[in-house]
This record gives structure tokens, C-alpha cells and sequence, in this order.
């Protein structure tokens, strides 16, 4: 019973994870170009990804101890992803500042010249310019939102291995 609650937590975190990941490059796709903040916040899904196929491997074989220790990683993973979400998030709201390369104002050419230069340039995406708001909440948000529901789900899981390897 135990194995199989262990198996369903960490199917349902790959789905979602694998979801979440997938949906972004969607987007992409579409032409919601990511700026520097979301390339970050895809890394813990490069992880996390993976890593809930190895828990659902290790539920499927019952190795609980190695189990837990992949739910904690899960839950470490998605936890810093729901705080880096929360973050870009508090950008873009104007909450804090950004980071220097992708926010604040712009800058403005003092001659012909450095005009030239800067339209020769690649277009930086802003971080602190929303490009697409579902039901209010931007992208990021949505990541914090996601990560924090996949970091519970993983803190679930290893507490259900934590409890199986008493047994």
C-alpha cells in the first residue's frame, strides 16, 4: 500500500514537472520569448525531471531509503524553484528590483554611432516586463505556484518512504 502511494506521488510529479517544462518551451514557440529569469527557472526542472523518474524507479522497486533521499531532493529542488518563481514574480509586480542586465531603464545612445552599435546588438527580453498574465498571474508566478505544489508532493512522498522504511 505504502509502495504504491510512494509510486503515484512520484508519477504524479513527473507528469507535472515534465508538464511544466514542456508548456514553457510551448510558449517559447509561440513567441513568448523568456528572458534571463526564466532560462534560470527551467534549471531546477532539468533536475527535477529526471530525478522524479529515478523516484518513480525506486518506487517501483521498493528501495525506500534511496527513495526518501530522492523525495528530499524533489523537495529541496522545488522548494528553491518556488522561491526563485516567487522572485522573478516580485519583479515583474515592481516589488524589488532585477537584476541589472534585464531590468531597470534603458539605455539611451548618446550619438548616431552608439545608436547603430546598440540596434547591431541581440534584444535582451526585460525580466520585469510580463509577457503573458493566465488568469493574473505571469509565467513566473505560475512557476512558484507549480513548484511549490511539486515541492509539498515531494515532501509527501518522502514522508510516505520515511514512514515505509520503519515498517
Amino acid at each position: 500500500m505504502l509502495a504504491q502511494t510512494s509510486f503515484r506521488i512520484a508519477f504524479a510529479i513527473l507528469l507535472i514537472a515534465s508538464g511544466s517544462i514542456v508548456s514553457a518551451w510551448v510558449f517559447e514557440a509561440l513567441g513568448y520569448a523568456p528572458c534571463e529569469l526564466c532560462l534560470k527557472e527551467r534549471i531546477p526542472y532539468y533536475v527535477g525531471v529526471p530525478l522524479s523518474g529515478l523516484a518513480l524507479f525506486l518506487a517501483a522497486r521498493e528501495q525506500t531509503r534511496l527513495l526518501l533521499a530522492a523525495f528530499a531532493g524533489l523537495a529541496l529542488i522545488f522548494t528553491a524553484s518556488a522561491c526563485f518563481g516567487a522572485y522573478h514574480a516580485g519583479v515583474e509586480w515592481g516589488f524589488w528590483p532585477g537584476p541589472t542586465d534585464c531590468t531597470g531603464p534603458l539605455d539611451h545612445a548618446r550619438s548616431v554611432e552608439d545608436f547603430l552599435t546598440q540596434l547591431q546588438r541581440v534584444k535582451v527580453v526585460r525580466c520585469d516586463a510580463v509577457a503573458i498574465r493566465i488568469l493574473g498571474l505571469s509565467l513566473a508566478g505560475w512557476n512558484a505556484v507549480i513548484s511549490a505544489g511539486l515541492a509539498s508532493l515531494a515532501l509527501m512522498g518522502a514522508w510516505t518512504a520515511l514512514r515505509h522504511s520503519r515498517c
